[in-house]
């Protein structure tokens, strides 16, 4: 599934709630509903199960009891702006959890950093010794 796609079915599926912003202000200030909510239901995304588990647990903490994918944004003062905001990150967070993780290749440090980090262990404990001598 490509980045044009699940940018499509968010906007086709998601829900969108507008509120107030918060923020510093006075008497009149912050009175338009500028804030997005973007709510995306995963249970209907369309992509095999295996993936869509995968979606879930990457996702894990931003989703709703209901399966919703939960998404705030207030960062401009347009509710186009962050209305686009809220869809494009929903959009990243899909297509980021889909991609497979590669697997770790365990790996050594070399000889040459293993003689390296001895090297400036063995200055450091010398300037500490000379340190603790004491006066004659």
């Amino acid at each position: 599934m490509t980045r044009s796609e699940i940018k499509i079915w968010i906007q086709q599926k998601g829900r969108v709630d507008f509120s107030r912003s918060g923020g510093p202000g006075g008497q009149y200030v912050n009175t338009s509903d500028t804030k997005v909510g973007l709510r995306v239901p995963l249970d209907s995304l369309p992509v095999t199960e295996q993936q869509r588990q995968r979606v879930l647990q990457e996702l894990g903490n931003r989703i709703t009891s209901e399966g919703e994918l939960l998404i705030h944004s207030s960062e401009t003062r347009s509710q186009l702006q962050n209305r686009e905001l809220a869809e494009e990150r929903a959009c990243n967070l899909i297509f980021s959890a889909l991609k497979p993780q590669k697997k770790r290749r365990p790996t050594r440090p070399s000889r040459a950093a293993q003689r390296r980090r001895l090297h400036r262990k063995k200055i450091q404990s010398e300037k500490k010794k000379r340190r603790n001598e004491p006066f004659p």
